[in-house]
């Protein structure tokens, strides 16, 4: 039997193409995301375990600027590391944002990782940290080191005068050197400025202080005995590892981080094979209606029920196989690809190998093989139950009606369960609503791929008059050969109304999303521009002078962040500008007068003073950030805007208790509204800081929405296989019919359907079988973006479900379109049928 199936895979080979295509895709998908991912990681934890080759202890503080009490590691406290015994040396580290422009005044990099850090050179003049390739380190107040790709981005030599942005004006540095360095920020295509120790600390923490430390070992010293002799030395907050822990645990950080990358990727996959299902069972459906003769002949001669069905999974075995092989081949190249884009894009990856683990190439082939044997299972089932004499007077084998009852029944239970799940998941809401969501979704998916043929019959019919109207007989058969055989036109709609099921929840919950976006930046924002720090940062005090000194500003207001305690806990806040902030954001007053800021009272969100009982002419005792304790009067009740917090306090209140202001944005209205003049005048009133970003109300919203859109272009492509492997079930399905049918379409253009008809008549039943698995897929999609919406709609202020018709418009062309693209070869191949030939087929 075995080499009867083999025989059988070599005979139909042209007709198992696409079955092997689809496998080979889904195979490609799993093994490339596993490679690639397992390469990632591989390349990485190499790179962070170098990085603590010759570091014994790694010492970590959380000091932070702009908190006094925050503890950092002194001068003092360094020295007496050093002095440990078995310590070889001990090096101070410091670290925050530096930005630095490229000719074009523009940011090198993305903002978050943009570095700068101190040059700690040792007793050679040398930092080990840093390979310098021209120049040197910088070792006085005016000089800068850069990476080299920042140089060669900005076209930057040694000598040239470099402008550098941190969270203060922008300052002029002289290059004194060029460097390698395996520092994540730079592969991640940041860049990494290097000062001299004493300014760098002035900069980013308090002159004489490090953030850090990493002490060195002499040779035969424990690590272990290092790091109890260094932790009783430490301030308090700070912690010590060894080396070797430091890089264990940012292994794990690495781990964990592309798990979850892989686990997204796979998810994608499994979608793409679980359609590549619909298109193996059709294909071997189809394949074993065409053999019953030769499989009722094999019945004749002795071979039993079990045999049959063998010899059909054996084929199916043998085709999984083959497509693992080409699969796992292009999955490798795939994750060579995925590689080279990210370099591309601008992440650099550190060297080495490609991975290719054990445990990928098995996955890669048992999925590829148990993925084609299980979808090949029940139409090797059917194969088997064919009785011999039934099969040698060529009476294929019909489903019967109970057979067909007991299956709509099923799918109609099933499509009713996972219904009630997602609608009981909208009404829950919240995680478990979204849990109930995707239960149902599953379940409802199910039963409509069950009941898919039951409905192909009148929504087919539905469209029969205007083929008729439209196209004549060409239409008419189209429309009665679309639901000959409805299984099958139900299998092969399947695969493209899963595909589109998702494509289109994601887009009527992506554009949803994006318009509540649009409206919370509409209904919040009277300013015409924002200015924040690219990398998040909090913005210098400087920045906020500076803008209410600019040409053509009408009104500025920050919006810091603050913290009051009250009580047993405590509340956000937001440091305003009375009088300013109410012309730069939308406060609508609900009680009181917003004129009460001005007197040094605060205003509160109206959920807020609900919460808490509180009203105007109220006093609220607080304890503010230094651990003085004050009162304040509340003048005020406001609805809740999404850009500020719930409590609002004139900045001249909080100013004398807080150190360095945390200025998350600044709010900017200009004379005469947004204009190109106005932003450069903001821009030269900032001195041209690249690291300062300055945003109208467009660029607000498309930071906002930016995030919704590259989420849902990302499963745009990710989906994409699933429907090209769509697209390649319609080809197959079309094609096998083509061969099946070959008597009938002669004894067609024997009564006189031309060529060109017949071309029209495959044609159009592709398109007829496209578009019903489009609408099917567009209509449950519809629903389920519904659902999901539903269950964040409370998290979202103006949440309105938005369907996107214009979207769902361009899907419909564009399974028209891939029916008539899927008919190309079919049609092609059902017209040039030799006529007398084909009658002659049996």
């Amino acid at each position: 039997m075995f080499r009867t199936a083999l025989r059988n895979v070599l005979a139909h080979k042209a007709r198992l193409l696409m079955t092997i295509l689809a496998v080979t895709l889904g195979v490609a998908f799993v093994s490339g995301t596993l490679v690639f991912t397992d390469t990632l990681g591989n390349a990485f934890r190499n790179q962070s375990a170098k990085s603590y080759d010759d570091i014994a202890v790694a010492v970590t503080t959380y000091a932070d600027p702009r908190d006094e009490d925050t503890r950092a590691i002194d001068e003092a406290t360094l020295k007496k590391i050093r002095a440990l015994d078995g310590v070889a040396s001990a090096t101070g580290r410091v670290d925050g944002f530096a930005g630095v422009a490229d000719p074009d005044g523009k940011l090198i990099g993305n903002g978050w990782s943009n570095t700068g850090a101190n040059f700690a050179p040792g007793g050679d003049g040398q930092d080990p940290a840093y390979d310098f390739t021209s120049g040197k380190g910088p070792v006085e107040p005016g000089g800068v080191a850069l990476d080299r790709d920042t140089a060669k981005k900005g076209e930057y030599e040694v000598g040239d005068t470099v402008r550098v942005a941190t969270n203060g004006p922008v300052k002029e540095y002289t290059l004194t050197g060029i460097f390698t360095t395996e520092d994540g920020a730079v592969n991640a295509g940041g860049s990494l400025v290097l000062f001299d120790t004493p300014v760098a600390q002035k900069l980013f923490l308090r002159p004489g202080e490090f953030k850090d430390v990493s002490v060195a070992a002499e040779r035969g010293a424990s690590d272990r005995a290092l790091l109890a002799a260094v932790k009783p030395l430490l301030p308090e907050g700070a912690s010590a590892r060894t080396g070797a822990d430091r890089a264990d645990e940012q292994a794990e950080e690495i781990e964990e981080s592309l798990s979850t990358l892989s686990k997204v990727l796979l998810s994608f996959a499994g979608v793409a094979l679980f359609v590549g299902v619909f298109l193996i069972a059709n294909t071997f459906t189809m394949l074993v209606a065409q053999r019953t003769k030769e499989l009722a002949l094999l019945r004749a001669v002795g071979a039993s029920r079990r045999q049959v069905k063998r010899s059909v999974v054996l084929e199916a075995a043998v085709v999984g196989l083959v497509a693992s092989v080409v699969g796992f081949a292009l999955g490798l190249g795939l994750a060579v690809a995925l590689r080279s884009a990210m370099s591309l894009l601008g992440g650099k990856i550190p060297a080495g190998p490609l991975v290719v683990a054990p445990l990928t190439v098995v996955t890669a082939f048992a999925v590829g093989v148990l993925i084609t044997v299980l979808a090949a299972w029940l139409p090797a089932r059917r194969a088997a139950k064919i009785p011999p004499v039934a099969a040698m007077s060529s009476a294929h084998a019909v489903a019967t009606v109970k057979s067909l009852v007991l299956r709509n029944t099923i799918g109609g239970i099933v499509t009713l369960i996972g219904a009630a799940g997602i609608i009981g998941g909208a009404v829950a809401a919240g995680s478990n609503g979204q849990l109930l969501v995707a239960g149902g979704t599953f379940l409802a998916l199910i039963g409509v791929i069950i009941l898919i043929p039951l409905l192909s019959r009148p929504v087919i019919a539905l469209v029969r008059p205007l083929l008729l109207r439209l196209f004549g007989v060409s239409g008419k058969l189209a429309a009665q050969n679309a639901v000959r055989n409805p299984r099958r036109t139900g299998a092969t709609a399947s695969a493209l109304a899963i595909g589109l099921t998702l494509v289109t929840g994601i887009s009527v919950l992506g554009v949803t999303l994006g318009h509540a976006v649009d409206k919370v930046t509409t209904d919040n924002i009277k300013a015409d521009y924002m200015v924040s720090m690219a990398s998040g940062d909090s913005l210098d005090e400087s920045a906020l002078t500076a803008l209410e000194k600019a040409k053509g500003v009408t009104a500025v207001s920050p919006q810091q962040a603050v913290w009051l305690s009250i009580g047993d806990g405590g509340v956000s806040a937001s440091g305003v500008t009375p009088g300013d902030v109410q012309q730069v954001l939308a406060l609508d007053t609900v009680a009181g007068s917003l004129d009460s800021l001005e007197k040094g009272e605060i205003a509160v969100a109206e959920k807020t003073a609900k919460s808490r009982g509180w009203k105007p002419g109220d006093t609220v005792a607080v304890t503010f950030h230094d651990e003085k304790k004050g009162t304040l009067k509340v003048g005020a009740l406001y609805k809740d805007n999404e850009f500020l917090s719930p409590v609002l306090v004139p900045r001249s209140v909080i100013a004398p208790h807080e150190g360095k202001g945390d200025i998350q944005e600044i709010w900017v209205k200009t004379e005469g509204g947004a204009s190109a003049a106005n932003e450069q005048a903001l821009v030269d009133a900032l001195g041209g800081n690249p690291g300062m970003s300055v945003m109208d109300r467009q660029d607000i919203r498309d930071l906002f929405g930016g995030s919704v859109n590259l989420a849902m272009n990302i499963m745009y492509g990710l989906l994409g296989m699933a429907l090209i492997i769509a697209v390649l079930g319609v080809v197959n399905t079309l094609a096998m019919s083509v061969f099946e049918r070959q008597q009938e379409i002669g004894m067609l253009r024997a009564i006189g359907l031309d060529r060109r008809r017949v071309k029209r008549m495959i044609r159009l039943e592709a398109v007829v079988i496209s578009l019903f698995g489009a609408v099917v897929g567009i209509g449950l999609g519809m629903f389920l973006g519904w659902a999901i919406g539903q269950t964040v709609a409370k998290e979202i202020p103006g949440y309105v479900l938005v369907l996107p018709w214009g979207r769902i418009a361009v899907f419909l062309l564009l399974a028209g379109s891939v029916g008539v693209l899927a008919a190309l070869w079919p049609a092609r191949s059902a017209a040039r049928l030799n006529m007398l030939t084909a009658i002659k087929t049996e």
